[in-house]
């Protein structure tokens, strides 16, 4: 066995510190001292004889000698967990951490959690929220829920599909009486608000499914990071909001919200399921992702009524 093995927990070390790229963010990880990280890395560049790091400012940045390492580090370690997790299952009771969008956590997972709870009380569903899901499936994150972007998805990752809706404006009624809306070119003059990472849906789009030549000028954009964000605003009477009836329904049933016009994208906002195929996890994640499924079928179902 090459001798250079012996150095495994210098090279943890060193993936930790490559992959946060922070020896103090590594330290945190690891559960030791921002020094302790140090000495381990001046450790591995001693044995290696080449540099694996170098200072720039205040940052430590990969060589290229670090760079192609940590490459093949990271896979190896990849292999290793997923060779552990090939000889272990952990059962349906546990702990399963699910990560979403704000809007879509507040809006339609947490309104209907507690049909799983029930079903299954031994398993602790703990959630948490990020505007991009999706960059967050880490170890510690068992399930990702939101817009899928195909071309940033791993081979080693599941993705369920769970389902997709139309896009359509959304504003105050206060909006429609002040500004006596009847015409979509109306909406123009308007503060048009979009989400910031929504790329399916965008107001070019809607204008021109809605027959209104544009011009540019006429545009007075806000942009907004959730959803909630621009519900928040547009109910307090500011602007026109993409909307749809998982995120704004209840507030169109309550009269808090209206659809100025009948006039859709459809399928613009598509949701999934992502999660790791060989995760440790994976009877815990197979009955959560199953009934994602049967909710969201339900859910599509009753809206198509």
């Amino acid at each position: 066995m090459d001798r250079r093995l012996q150095h495994l927990n210098c090279l943890r070390y060193f993936e930790a510190a490559a992959r946060l790229g922070s020896y103090s963010k590594a330290g945190q990880e690891l559960f030791v001292t921002q020094a302790a990280v140090s000495q381990k890395l001046r450790q591995l560049e001693s044995e290696l004889d080449c540099k694996l790091f170098t200072r720039k400012g205040r940052d430590m940045v990969l060589t290229t000698e670090g760079k192609r390492l940590h490459e093949k580090v990271s896979q190896a370690f990849g292999l290793i967990v997923e060779g552990l997790n090939s000889t272990q299952n952990e059962p349906v009771e546990g702990v399963l951490s699910v990560i979403t969008t704000p809007s879509f956590a507040s809006r339609w997972l947490m309104p209907r959690l507690w049909k799983f709870s029930k079903d299954y009380p031994q398993t602790l569903i703990r959630i948490r929220s990020h505007v991009d899901p999706q960059a967050a499936l880490l170890d510690e994150v068992d399930v990702v829920i939101g817009e899928i972007d195909v071309e940033r998805r791993d081979e080693a990752v599941i993705s369920e599909f769970l389902f997709n809706e139309p896009v359509f404006p959304v504003c105050s009624p206060e909006l429609v009486k002040s500004m006596t809306l009847t015409d979509p070119a109306q909406l123009t003059r308007c503060w048009l608000i979009r989400g910031i990472r929504n790329h399916r849906f965008s107001w070019e789009k809607w204008f021109e499914k809605a027959n209104v030549p544009l011009n540019s000028d006429v545009f007075q954009w806000m942009e907004v990071e959730t959803y909630d964000m621009g519900l928040n605003a547009v109910i307090a009477g500011h602007g026109v909001c993409p909307g749809t009836d998982s995120l704004a329904g209840d507030f169109i049933e309550r009269g808090l919200l209206v659809k100025p016009f009948d006039i859709s994208l459809p399928q613009a906002l598509e949701y999934s399921a992502l999660y790791h195929a060989k995760s440790i996890r994976r009877s815990r994640i197979a009955v959560f992702t199953q009934w994602l499924k049967q909710e969201a079928m339900a859910y599509q179902n009753k809206e198509s009524v």
